[in-house]
C-alpha cells in the first residue's frame, strides 16, 4: 500500500489515523481469531486469520486489508481491545 494513501486513512468511527500492522501484531491476532476470542464490529466472531490489516492508533479497532484495499466497514473491524500493544506510542 502506498504510503501517503496510508498517511490519509483515518478510522471511520473515530478519525484517528491507521498504521499497519507488524508480523508481530498480526500473529498475536491470529491467535485470537484461532481461539475464537475476536468480535467483529457487528458483534459476530471472526473466524478468518488475517494477511494484512490496519490498526487504529489507539489500538482497539483494527481493520483488513483485502487484495490491496483497506476495509474500512465499521461492523467488519476487530475489535482488539483485549489484546495489548496494538495501539501507537
Amino acid at each position: 500500500m502506498d504510503r501517503k494513501l496510508l498517511d490519509l486513512l483515518v478510522c471511520p468511527a473515530t478519525h484517528q489515523p491507521l498504521h499497519r500492522l507488524d508480523a508481530a501484531q498480526r500473529e498475536r491476532i491470529n491467535a485470537a481469531i484461532a481461539q475464537g476470542e475476536l468480535r467483529r464490529g457487528d458483534g459476530a466472531i471472526e473466524n478468518r486469520p488475517l494477511d494484512d490489516a490496519l490498526a487504529r492508533r489507539d489500538g482497539k479497532a483494527v481493520y483488513r486489508i483485502e487484495d490491496g484495499i483497506p476495509v474500512l466497514l465499521v461492523d467488519e473491524a476487530l475489535d482488539t481491545r483485549g489484546i495489548d500493544a496494538l495501539g501507537l506510542r
